[in-house]
């Protein structure tokens, strides 16, 4: 079945509910959106438009890449500590998973975890819906309740009065992709979904969260610009996207990937190089592209585990536990409400 951004699907199997959210997705809102950033010097695109279902297909294709070293290592980290991170959990949660993809990270912590409800949240429906239907053939008997929104906007989520502890699970270090103002205002958004689904203070919920570290630049520069180049192909499929959601012509072959680590503000920094000069047209709009002009696409920050910690009390959360691999390239990190 095919769906699109603003598209409910169904699921038929396990007793699966599907949630749409509150957020929608209107062809105008998306062009506004989008023509906003590309008027902008430089111009800039939102990395959520990175994840139609191609899109996410790359992503996953990263992730099993030899340069690309934070799954690998996030995995490690889980593998080592998981049981300790269950038990910080604690079973019979409400596990959330916000930009939730494949749906396969929440596996590292299954069974042991035994939450109540498992909600992944993803932008892209198409996606969503077919990972959700492989988890469920393989966890048949957990509730999951699958959202479509974008949650970089949009967290007022319905989580249910029940006996159910609300918990976050966002991993993959996903938060470096917001600026750190912009990463303190979501987890603070977070934060409150707490406090108002909280049963009780003693069982408040929390947050388990990936972050990754600053660390030696030739290896982060070489995590974001992979010898495969499927990086690249990622990179520039955000033009296709637009392109087939606006209708628009906006020129794929004249733009290449260009990626480095700015050390200054600790982040990678994400854009498109246009090698060539031209007009385009995009919703209705015209566009132009002048040789050697940077396209923005995305930061992914890198945090010191103190910097994080910092961070998160800023927007509400206590520390509780935290577990690095050997070389403190990652970590992953346990939070409480205030």
């Amino acid at each position: 079945m095919r769906a699109v951004l603003n598209e409910k699907f169904v699921a038929e199997s396990n007793e699966m509910e599907v949630v749409e959210g509150n957020h929608s997705f209107p062809p105008d809102a998306i062009a506004a959106e989008v023509l906003a950033g590309l008027a902008r010097s430089p111009k800039q695109i939102s990395p959520k438009y990175f994840y139609d279902q191609k899109g996410s297909a790359l992503f996953d294709e990263i992730t099993q890449l030899d340069d690309y070293y934070v799954p690998r290592v996030e995995q490690q980290i889980f593998e080592e500590f998981r049981l300790e991170m269950c038990a910080a959990i604690g079973t019979g949660a409400t596990l959330i998973e916000p930009g939730a993809g494949s749906c396969e990270k929440v596996k590292w912590l299954l069974p042991e975890l035994q939450p109540e409800v498992y909600m992944p949240m993803d932008i892209s429906a198409e996606h969503l819906e077919a990972s959700v239907a492989e988890f469920s053939d393989i966890y048949p008997d957990l509730r999951v309740i699958p959202q479509v929104r974008d949650h970089t906007i949009d967290m007022n989520i319905d989580i249910e009065a029940s006996a159910t502890r609300p918990v976050f699970f966002y991993p993959g270090s996903s938060i470096g992709n917001f600026d750190p103002a912009s990463a303190e205002d979501f987890l603070r958004s977070m934060r409150s979904q707490l406090q108002g689904n909280a049963l009780n203070e003693s069982a408040s919920g929390g947050l388990l969260i990936g972050v990754d570290a600053k660390k030696d630049v030739a290896l982060l520069d070489a995590a974001y610009n992979d010898r495969e180049g499927v990086t690249a192909q990622f990179n520039v499929n955000a033009l296709n996207h637009l392109n087939h959601l606006l209708e628009g012509n906006i020129s794929t072959e004249s733009f290449v990937h260009h990626a480095f680590y700015d050390e200054n503000h600790g982040r990678i920094e994400m854009h498109l190089r246009c090698i060539k000069s031209h007009n385009a047209q995009l919703a209705g709009q015209h566009l132009e592209f002048t040789e050697d002009e940077l396209v923005h696409t995305e930061y992914s920050y890198k945090y010191h585990p103190d910097e994080f910690i910092a961070l998160a009390a800023r927007a509400g959360f206590l520390i509780r536990e935290l577990w690095q691999d050997p070389r403190n390239w990652y970590s992953v990190m346990y939070f409480e409400p205030a």
